[in-house]
């Protein structure tokens, strides 16, 4: 693959809080080819979502986006995301790079109807001349969306739907403007499994009919298995391997990793008990120095306390950031 849609380079990001500095992400850094599946997956709070949040610079105060370099190719052409003032990252968001939240409840306004939601996507980025037009097109991307009785839903609350539909309304405002990158952020969240299964799916079926590339991000590894192209896995606010699905799964190299598929239950094997990662996620104000995982790494060593590992291609396309690889 050498068609880059996004390069992101050495991207940090800082909270300012009362307690302290919370080191969120530090030099984080990866790549998204044309057309892929590629997935940020690890524990809650290693950082995914700040990263994605990061790309369009939606970092809230306390939080600051400290360094780094978040680049969009284009026809060609190329622009550095996080040198944008307001104004012109506004053309960027929801028109070439659109979010999937992971909690459709909290990221759609109770105050509106779902088909005024969509509609102010639409009239957002001058798709539509006005709202009401706005509403009749969002019956349509409703349908896309397989929203039943798409023509009744676009005059529901977000309270009258459930969870599911909640979700495919999500959806619809993503992909209502036709974006280049779809940033899915946990969208199967507090889902059961088979409405889980109908999102995933609804999200394969919208990257093939859209050709978008899928920016995913997940804790679940079966979603990775099912989903994604590439993977970066990420602990404590660092990449610490990135390599293609199949790599990943039949090939770990980072024992966070390796930690990591050991959890998942296999059903084709018996086992009595699930293995687990020692210890707990550090205090991201105060990392542990060297490697942030060698407080919970069996394989820490006193290189792993004393010197950041770097990134590294140790394989073609597999990159590992360990002492002991």
């Amino acid at each position: 693959m050498t068609d880059k849609v996004l390069e992101v380079k050495n991207l940090t990001v800082h909270f300012y809080t009362y307690a302290g500095v919370v080191k969120a992400i530090e030099n984080v850094s990866f790549d998204v080819y044309r057309g892929e599946t590629f997935a940020l997956v690890g524990e809650t709070g290693c950082g995914k979502s700040v990263t994605a949040r990061a790309l369009t610079q939606l970092i809230e105060s306390p939080g600051r986006i400290v360094e780094g370099e978040v680049y969009y190719h284009k026809n060609g052409e190329s622009v550095d995301l996080l040198k944008l003032e307001e104004e012109e990252i506004r053309k960027y968001r929801g028109k070439e790079i659109a979010y999937i939240f992971q909690d459709p409840q909290s990221s759609l306004d109770p105050l509106y109807s779902v088909g005024f939601q969509v509609s102010e996507a639409l009239y957002a980025h001058n798709k539509v001349k006005s709202i009401k037009e706005g509403i009749r097109k969002a019956v349509d991307i409703l349908r896309t969306v397989l929203m039943p009785d798409p023509e009744k839903r676009v005059s529901n609350y977000p309270h009258e739907l459930s969870g599911g539909m909640k979700q495919r309304v999500t959806i619809g405002i993503g992909i209502s403007n036709d974006p280049k990158i779809l940033i899915a952020d946990e969208p199967t969240t507090a889902l059961d499994v088979t409405v889980q299964a109908q999102i995933l799916n609804l999200i394969k079926e919208m990257k093939r009919k859209y050709g978008a590339t899928v920016l995913l991000i997940t804790h679940d590894m079966g979603v990775v298995a099912d989903m994604a192209d590439r993977v970066a896995v990420m602990y404590a606010g660092k990449i610490v391997e990135l390599a293609d699905v199949f790599s990943i799964f039949k090939e770990p190299i980072h024992p966070y990793t390796e930690g990591l598929l050991k959890a998942v239950p296999n059903p084709l094997i018996k086992i009595e008990r699930l293995e687990t990662i020692p210890g707990t996620v550090p205090s991201l104000i105060n990392p542990p120095s060297g490697c942030r995982f060698n407080p919970r790494c069996p394989l820490a060593s006193q290189i792993c306390r004393a010197k950041i590992p770097e990134l590294e291609e140790v394989k073609n396309g597999h990159y590992v950031a360990c002492h002991n690889r």
